[in-house]
């Protein structure tokens, strides 16, 4: 190996390893919002690419109608919700309505102009709305209620979801992949890097959401409610913060990330219906270097693995996987050893 191979390695790995930091981070938040170790981030990427890639074919992509399907069962669960609590017929129909109206809208713009195609950057913008819109619902649906639970409940949950989404995925998108047309085909030569205009977008989007993300949770009384939540749950209920309206968030956002993402990678590399889960993996092997609670440990994590997986696969292609999946053993290790642990864990 020369330094020209070792550049170009280092440049796929630091642009795999700025997508893997946007997941890490998300899984960071979610984990310590809520308690959940959200296995299904995977697919929210996976659901963004395929999204994009049927719309490019001037098809509904059949994830509106899912989005459908699910805002109905979370309507249905927020009305009842609401009717014993308050045994008035007028307060569950409102929430039942106020559940449905985002996703209604998202659903009824993007069936009305999918056949139409519109310009790329409008396709990926519906995209985003639609796996966004995922993210509450998916919350209400299989999370509010165990909200109480223990967090290997809710890990089962979670990994319920994951296999449901997966088999889902398989039945609107099929067994084929889809590769997404490139948003800046640009291309500059450093030398003996070739520097594509898709590895600047992904670094500039990766950069510019986690220079937003930080000034969401340091400027914003949205941001420190979540941060509040995050310290202490206890403590932030005390003080009038809704533990559901903090989840709800925490899931869109990471179901933003997911589909920004997904957008992000879809050029890149061909992406099927369960490429997620590999995908989301690498995501929450960052966040576990970062103990699931540090967010600059998440994004230097991310870094690291995308830069192993590429000199990896360099090596030994067959086993890219392995090394990248095995760097979490030893930190484990001396995390067990040196962990210290709360009275919420």
């Amino acid at each position: 190996m020369d330094f020209s191979i070792a550049g170009i390695l280092l440049l796929d790995g630091a642009t795999n390893g700025a997508v893997y930091a946007l997941l890490g981070l998300a899984i960071v938040l979610v984990f310590t919002v809520t308690r959940v170790i959200f296995i299904p981030q995977g697919e929210f990427v996976a659901y963004g690419a395929l999204t994009l890639a049927i719309l490019q074919t001037g098809k509904v992509p059949g994830t509106v109608w899912l989005l459908l399907m699910l805002a109905g069962v979370a309507a249905v669960m927020q009305a009842w919700g609401e009717w014993q609590r308050h045994r008035h017929a007028g307060v569950a129909l409102k929430s039942a309505l106020l559940t449905l109206a985002f996703p209604v809208a998202i659903a009824g713009i993007t069936a009305f102009a999918a056949p139409r195609q519109p310009h790329l950057l409008v396709q990926a913008l519906l995209s985003v709305a639609v796996v966004a819109a995922y993210g509450p619902l998916v919350y209400r649906v299989a999370f509010q209620s165990l909200a109480h639970a223990s967090s290997l409940v809710l890990l089962i949950v979670s990994v319920g979801v994951h296999f449901a989404m997966t088999g889902l995925g398989l039945l609107f998108f099929g067994a084929e992949g889809y590769r997404n047309p490139s948003f800046w085909d640009l291309r500059l030569s450093l030398g003996s890097i070739n520097l594509t205009g898709q590895a600047i977008i992904i670094g500039v989007a990766s950069i510019a959401l986690i220079v937003l993300l930080w000034l969401f949770f340091e400027r914003t009384l949205r941001g420190k409610a979540l941060r509040a939540t995050a310290v202490n749950r206890l403590g932030a209920r005390l003080m009038g913060i809704s533990p559901q309206s903090a989840g709800q968030m925490t899931f869109a956002m990471a179901a933003l990330i997911g589909a920004l993402s997904g957008l992000l990678i879809g050029p890149t590399t061909t992406v099927f219906y369960d490429s997620g889960f590999l995908i989301g993996l690498k995501g929450f092997v960052a966040a576990v270097m970062a103990g699931l609670s540090s967010y600059p440990g998440a994004l230097f994590g991310a870094l690291f693995v995308g830069v192993m997986e590429s000199f990896g696969s360099y090596w030994a292609s067959a086993f890219k996987e392995v090394i990248v999946f095995t760097l979490i053993l030893p930190v484990l290790l001396v995390r067990s050893l040196y962990s210290v642990h709360g009275d919420e864990e």
